[in-house]
């Protein structure tokens, strides 16, 4: 007996989806690399140690994830949860921190 197709397409989604978290966490723990320590400071945000761990964290997950070939849909919520809140609250931040300090 074959699995039904809903199996298969289920699958490639949660695939999908997994290369696009780890996407997303690559690109967050690269920008938060760039960043010093001081601007998550004067932007009133968590350390840059914690936010290098989050989205480290979240990209190794996935990225093993991937590699296994077993996605779950669980894991890829929680990391993309944890990337989703850098770059749309953290990174923006952040960034306008580094350019509004030059105008003192």
């Amino acid at each position: 007996m074959n699995p039904p197709l809903v199996f298969y397409l289920v699958y490639w989604i949660d695939l999908a989806l997994a290369l696009v978290v780890t996407g997303l966490a690559a690109w967050a723990f690269v920008d938060c690399l760039t960043k010093a320590p001081v601007q998550f400071q004067r932007a009133f945000k968590r350390t840059k140690g914690f936010w290098l761990a989050l989205t480290g964290g979240s990209l190794v997950v996935t990225a093993l994830t991937l590699l296994l070939g077993s996605p779950s849909l669980i894991i890829l919520l929680v990391a993309g949860t944890a990337v989703g809140v850098y770059l749309a609250d953290v990174r923006p931040a952040v960034g306008l921190e580094s350019k509004g300090s030059s105008s003192w």
